[in-house]
């Protein structure tokens, strides 16, 4: 079974998410940036499910920072995030998210369709 990493610090939004794909995917859970970074070197998943707006270190910090280590570098990262705004999803794009999801998941087969073609 396909591991996902879900970076988000809103609970609710974990629990969500968690909801929606634990059924086809182990699912780790991380709540800030520096413990998805120690934990996605430690328990490398196949996927990434990254929120923009995180305490301490952000989303884009935490991409960059994951580009830069060897090991976790390739990864597949998925921006979950309620920046909608015109122009978010070129931007986060442009920075090396593999794609972009709008928060909040009105249709899960939207973030399915997003991993599937990841993954396959």
């Amino acid at each position: 079974m396909k591991r996902i990493a879900i970076v988000e610090d809103n609970p609710d939004n974990r629990l969500l998410a968690t909801a929606i794909l634990g059924d086809d995917f182990l699912i780790d859970e991380y709540e800030t940036g520096m413990q998805a970074l120690e934990g996605l070197q430690k328990n490398p998943p196949d996927l990434v499910l990254l929120d923009i707006s995180l305490p301490e270190m952000d989303g884009k910090v935490v991409l960059s920072r994951i580009r830069q280590i060897e090991s976790i570098a390739k990864l597949p990262v998925i921006a979950l995030t309620a920046h909608a705004m015109t122009g978010d999803r070129e931007m986060l794009l442009g920075l090396g998210f593999d794609d972009y999801v709008e928060k909040p998941i009105l249709d899960e087969q939207i973030l399915i369709d997003a991993i599937n073609k990841l993954l396959l």
